[in-house]
């Protein structure tokens, strides 16, 4: 289902300014249906979240978070040697900056999307990032499921369907990083990498200390 086509959904109204419809453009060209249908889904969910919650915040600007949160991990944005989160958010900061938005917003929606995987800061931040944090936790995790209305969830659904989710998102995830796997060093998508390839050898802190250059 196209979102120029929704207006409201479980009370969540889709933003359908110019700067949006061009964001979910560049989504539905680069992107897959099943990354749009996640990252739509995320701009509910985190919406809802901050609508119970109570929280003051820019739709337009946590739409654009939503649109671009995963689009590092498609070949149109992805870097040799970033995160994907990095790849993402620079994107997200380029389409901004050429439409004239100021340096506040791009630099909101760029943490909202580089910290969106990173668990013990991206909550504690400003309410589009922890908020975009928190959508994309629910429809990966299932955190705050408990929520979530029975009503609200399968409107959600309806319109922007899972389609096998639990099984589709940690190859989805992979194949954006499989040229890298190094940049999932100190974040959880080495999980991914560990779920993903026997025997996968991560990066360890511990040593890096031990090998680093100092003699004691």
């Amino acid at each position: 289902m196209s979102v120029n086509a929704l207006q409201t959904i479980a009370g969540i109204r889709i933003p359908d300014s110019k700067l949006a419809n061009d964001a979910t453009d560049l989504l539905l060209e680069h992107g897959t249906e099943f990354i749009y249908n996640h990252s739509l889904r995320v701009f509910l969910f985190a919406s809802l979240n901050g609508n119970r919650e109570k929280q003051v915040y820019d739709p337009e600007l946590l739409y654009i978070s939503a649109v671009f949160h995963d689009l590092g991990l498609t070949p149109h944005y992805s870097s040799p040697d970033k995160r994907f989160e990095v790849d993402g958010a620079d994107a997200a900061r380029d389409f901004l900056k050429s439409n004239g938005l100021p340096k506040e917003s791009m630099q909101l929606v760029w943490d909202a999307i580089a910290l969106h995987t990173t668990i013990g800061v991206a909550e504690y931040k400003e309410p589009e990032v922890a908020l975009l944090y928190s959508g994309v936790g629910l429809d990966v995790m299932g955190e705050g499921y408990e929520h979530l209305s029975t009503a609200d969830r399968e409107a959600i659904i309806a319109a922007f369907p899972r389609n096998d989710f639990k099984n589709r998102i940690i190859p989805t995830f992979f194949s954006g990083f499989a040229h890298k796997t190094d940049t999932t060093f100190g974040n959880i998508k080495a999980d991914v990498c560990a779920y993903m390839i026997p025997n996968f050898e991560r990066k360890n802190f511990c040593d890096c200390i031990l090998h680093s250059p100092w003699s004691e």
